[in-house]
């Protein structure tokens, strides 16, 4: 049987419940959640009744979390599941994972994956939760330095119908970043010289400056842009992820998580928060490279996710208190809070 792993994506988190008198956690039902996450599951429970009734599917579902079990039961129960169960041929397991469960794996910034990076830094294209804007600008003779510029449709990284460019994909999200970056020139030169553009293949390091230059040999021929547009799209996003100032914060995360891992073990929580403390600054004092207040959040999220049980004492809680000082000071001190932050204050 086909195996499917599905994490709810559920925009609220399972609320505490009342009370030592209320249910525990293994008896939370869909009655004991507010109004507006039982719409939430209820939703969730159609899209994906429907998904499998579009695949045949007859499928046997597990549950690791307490939201998860109530979306697993509510599936169980529903009607229209029921009836599918009966008429499907095809047999399939489900389980469900409370993202809550592994916090550490939603927040962390893992590996050296190209494509991570670029759906994490590029914007969201509109309609759309798994692709995103990849700015064409570069391959037009319009000049300007709005880096939101609209005129230009964007691209973006689904491209079916260009088997260069789903090669070049798979090498993104299967590569290492540096070797992904080499294939995106590898095939951009091959693309160049079908087409007898003049390009001058180099050697050595591969830098989005590099990338640039190759991408305007294609500019003004509009057969060649045709031909290679889906390829384009994705070096096109490429050179803009490299060039982001997302990027660079996004290494400072990985080798803080990273040194983090390593030291964990040896340093007690109190030394690790008293070493985080310096880096909290507000808005006047932050440095494009420094930390955000969101970004501190993130931080925390992923330092209490990995440290496992905490030792509590009067140094853990004076540590925590300096912390919280620090952050809501640059919290306040915000010209304008992000909707994230909002919605936290």
């Amino acid at each position: 049987s086909a195996e499917l792993c599905l994490l709810p994506a559920l925009a609220e988190l399972l609320p505490p419940l009342p009370g030592s008198g209320g249910p525990g956690p293994a008896e939370v039902g869909l009655g004991t959640l507010p109004a507006e996450l039982r719409a939430a599951v209820r939703a969730l429970v159609g899209d994906l009744d429907s998904l499998f009734t579009a695949l045949g599917l007859r499928e046997e579902s597990f549950a690791v979390g307490a939201l998860s079990r109530v979306v697993a039961a509510e599936l169980a129960s529903c009607a229209p599941a029921r009836n599918r169960r009966r008429m499907a041929t095809n047999k399939a397991s489900v389980i469900f994972v409370d993202r809550t469960l592994d916090l550490a794996g939603a927040v962390g910034h893992h590996g050296d994956s190209l494509a991570e990076k670029i759906l994490s830094v590029l914007p969201k294209l509109p309609g759309h939760k798994t692709d995103v804007m990849v700015n064409m600008v570069e391959l037009t003779s319009l000049q300007t330095t709005d880096e939101t510029c609209s005129i230009i449709a964007p691209g973006c990284l689904a491209q079916p119908n260009d088997p260069a460019a789903k090669a070049l994909w798979e090498s993104f999200m299967n590569l290492k970043q540096k070797e992904a970056v080499m294939e995106a020139r590898r095939h951009l030169v091959e693309a160049a010289s079908r087409e007898n553009l003049p390009i001058k293949m180099s050697m050595g390091e591969v830098t989005p400056e590099q990338l640039s230059s190759y991408i305007q040999l294609f500019r003004n021929n509009l057969k060649a842009l045709e031909n290679h547009c889906g390829l384009l799209q994705l070096v096109l996003a490429t050179v803009q992820t490299l060039k982001h100032p997302q990027t660079s914060k996004w290494d400072n995360f990985l080798a803080f998580e990273r040194l983090l891992l390593q030291t964990i073990g040896e340093s007690e929580m109190p030394s690790v928060l008293n070493q985080l403390l310096p880096m909290i600054k507000s808005y006047n004092e932050r440095m494009k490279d420094d930390y955000t207040c969101e970004d501190f959040l993130v931080l925390l999220v992923y330092m209490y996710s990995v440290v496992g049980e905490i030792k509590s004492g009067k140094q853990l809680d004076a540590a925590e208190e300096e912390v919280k000082k620090a952050l809501v000071k640059a919290i306040c001190d915000e010209p304008e809070l992000s909707p994230v932050l909002q919605k936290i204050t």
